[in-house]
């Protein structure tokens, strides 16, 4: 099977890189992003999480250096995702997130870190519900960036709102939200509702069961479905203690990853390809929608950005094993070869 290369929307690092750590380098993206590769990744939206302004700036300079100097950046990293600072603090909903580093929504703080980047923004995650949400939905969605609601307590008329300003995708969804909510007025029912907006899920098995996933994309619609993973540091790595974001995090034998002592998830260590087997062995989907949902669904999704900063990306594809194991990726001109991985 041909088709387009995967796009992962969401993803905090990978393979032993944390890209929020404000020390990335051009070579050790590099080798990230070759191990992205390997798993049929071609396009991708680094993403900074919430932290203080000046962290922020500091990890978003690195990172955008990193990509302009490295050799895969340029093709595979066309702009970037920021999740926060602009989320609810409540319990439950803030995840891993520093709570004390959430704000208010304001518009000038994206401006400030964008305007020293080579590559845009072209993503925002906020809770529409919080103070200036909704007037910040509406200006990133004018300044042609991606609006996404996570980590959100938003109610039915919050959602329609947001929508209404322009937010046009939910991030990670069944995901950053607390154990205990109303049995269905609750913002998982109204994102799941709401045909405006697409959705991210993290098809790992551990974020979400996978009865429920199919269940979640069933109500969304399959042509609204996205498939993300929220990859952090220890994604392609082996189980052990890894720095995200300057937490600790623990990659269990499991696969899930979680601050030490802590119950909620830290990210995931969930490769895209795997999401990709995972929901057709769970008979969610078809290979070819199971592709479809974590490359041309997501390419979709963030194509009004990509228009607004006049960006083209490469020509990509990649060829599948009839187990659906990645045999040879391109991008532009550049081409690697998996068949032998592919037939072990």
């Amino acid at each position: 099977m041909r088709t387009p290369g995967l796009v992962d929307l969401q993803v905090n690092g990978f393979a032993g890189l944390d890209f929020n750590s404000g020390a990335v380098t051009a070579d050790a993206l590099d080798r990230a992003l070759e191990a992205m590769l390997a798993t049929g990744v071609t396009t991708c939206l680094p993403t900074i999480i919430t932290a203080h302004p000046h962290e922020l700036a500091e990890r978003f300079q690195a990172l955008d250096a990193a990509v302009r100097a490295s050799r895969l950046g340029p093709l595979m990293c066309p702009g970037y995702h920021l999740e926060g600072p602009f989320l609810n603090s409540g319990a439950g909903y803030h995840g891993c997130h520093p709570a004390d580093a959430m704000t208010a929504a304001k518009a000038d703080l994206v401006e400030r870190l964008d305007a020293v980047l080579q590559r845009p923004i072209l993503m925002v995650t906020l809770a529409p519900e919080i103070e200036g949400g909704l007037a910040l939905a509406a200006k990133l969605a004018r300044a042609g960036k991606i609006v996404a609601i996570g980590h959100s307590a938003a109610d039915f008329e919050t959602v329609q709102a947001a929508a209404d300003a322009g937010a046009s995708l939910s991030t990670h969804l069944g995901n950053g939200l607390p154990q205990q909510l109303h049995k269905l007025n609750n913002t998982l029912f109204a994102q799941l509702g709401e045909d405006r907006m697409m959705a991210g899920f993290i098809a790992d098995g551990i974020h979400i069961h996978p009865k429920a996933l199919k269940s979640l994309i069933r109500a969304k619609g399959f042509e609204r479905s996205i498939l993300v993973t929220d990859a952090v540091v220890a994604a392609g790595a082996e189980p052990g203690r890894y720095h995200f974001a300057g937490m600790p995090v623990d990659l269990a034998a499991d696969g899930s990853v979680r601050q030490p002592g802590g119950v909620s998830l830290a990210g995931s260590a969930l490769k895209l390809d795997d999401a990709v087997r995972n929901v057709v062995a769970w008979g969610i989907a078809t290979p070819a929608e199971a592709v479809a949902m974590a490359s041309t669904h997501a390419i979709a999704a963030i194509q009004p950005a990509l228009a607004a900063a006049g960006i083209t990306l490469p020509e990509n594809e990649i060829t599948w094993s009839p187990e659906l194991r990645i045999r040879h990726v391109r991008i532009g001109d550049m081409t690697r070869d998996f068949a032998a991985e592919a037939a072990a």
